[in-house]
């Protein structure tokens, strides 16, 4: 896929989108593993699955709905991803990062981005919730690899501040206002579709991070260089530091997140109505 084609492609998404509804979004919403309770407080205006949409991949993961929703949420218009890609189902990353491009371009202004992670931190439990105040990026591709789209963003785009210090400062206020743990950290984001050794957890925690998934990143470099304001928070699901890593299934995994999302979805609302 050439990045001009790539950029085509993207367009031909956007048009299809505009002409189905006028509905104009101000946040964007990437909802991970396990998080989709926040679509049933949306006043629905319009959804399409996926698999109508151009270009637009489909979520291969069983525990991904695979839908777009435009609504209105808090009193904000927004667009909800409900299932996301990963490089891990066999996509290049202009794919996995293409709804991002298509939500920008439909007017998008914040993008708001939510995953189910594994601590690394010891100070971390399970049901915790971590916003992201940083990230490593592990990927063997990064999305932006070839010729550089002009229309969309510079060929090298500054990373100093790829989660909006402004959004991550309103809401540590507005979890401290309303009495909701959390904790700020940084998010290490690894290809997958594995879980780490012992010996690879001992390296990320080495290596400055505090909690580890498989996705994000890609998103978040690609929504930086078109300047898209980021805010995006882990929700812990297992426990990856000495003495608390144990075998963990998929159900586990998805049950924490289950447990743990009403204290995200608040603070996602809560962010929205500020």
């Amino acid at each position: 896929m050439s990045a001009q084609l790539h950029y085509q492609q993207i367009k031909e998404a956007v048009d299809f989108l505009k002409l189905k509804t006028s509905f104009k979004p101000k946040f964007g919403i990437i909802l991970g593993t396990g998080l989709n309770a926040l679509v049933n407080d949306i006043d629905v205006v319009y959804e399409v699955a996926y698999h109508e949409i151009p270009h637009f991949p489909l979520a291969t993961v069983e525990f991904h709905t695979g839908k777009l929703i435009f609504g209105n949420l808090e009193g904000t218009a927004v667009v909800v991803m409900q299932g996301r890609f990963h490089y891990y189902e066999g996509y290049s990353m202009a794919e996995v990062t293409l709804p991002v491009r298509v939500m920008k371009l439909l007017g998008v202004e914040n993008l708001f981005v939510s995953n189910a992670a594994g601590a690394l931190n010891t100070s971390y439990h399970t049901r915790d919730v971590m916003l992201i105040e940083d990230h490593i990026n592990l990927h063997y591709e990064n999305p932006l690899t070839g010729k550089n789209i002009d229309e969309l963003g510079p060929r090298f785009p500054d990373m100093s501040e790829p989660y909006s210090f402004e959004l991550l400062t309103k809401a540590q206020q507005l979890a401290k206002d309303n009495e909701i743990a959390i904790h700020t950290g940084v998010y290490v984001s690894v290809p997958g579709p594995n879980l780490e050794t012992r010996a690879e957890y001992r390296y990320l925690r080495t290596i400055g991070a505090d909690a580890v998934g498989m996705s994000t990143v890609p998103e978040v470099i690609v929504a930086r260089h078109m300047d898209l304001p980021v805010f995006a928070l882990s929700v812990i699901t297992d426990l990856c530091y000495p003495g608390k890593i144990k075998k963990v299934t998929v159900p586990e995994i998805i049950a924490a997140a289950a447990d743990a999302e009403p204290k995200m979805t608040q603070l996602i609302k809560l962010m929205l109505q500020k």
